[in-house]
């Protein structure tokens, strides 16, 4: 009966531990975060202010590299 009881509660505490993690990967949080509070607004435009900042950078750099490529050709 102790084992039983062990086993169960082992398995709680897991269950619990392991959805406490899976809930903050799947936010993109660090695992030890409260999975319980969600990102403010002003974060959440920030982010995707940079993120949209470096896509923009890669496509003004893929640009110029085809212009001198073209620029390279044409001479």
């Amino acid at each position: 009966m102790v084992k039983l009881k062990s086993l169960v509660t082992g398995l709680v505490i897991g269950l619990l531990l392991g959805l406490w993690g899976g809930v903050n990967i799947g936010k993109g949080q660090p695992l030890y975060a409260n999975p319980f509070t969600s990102k403010s607004v002003p974060d959440t435009v920030r982010d995707a202010g940079k993120e949209l900042l470096r896509e923009s950078g890669e496509a003004l750099e893929k640009g110029g590299e085809a212009l001198k490529e073209k620029a390279g050709a044409d001479q």
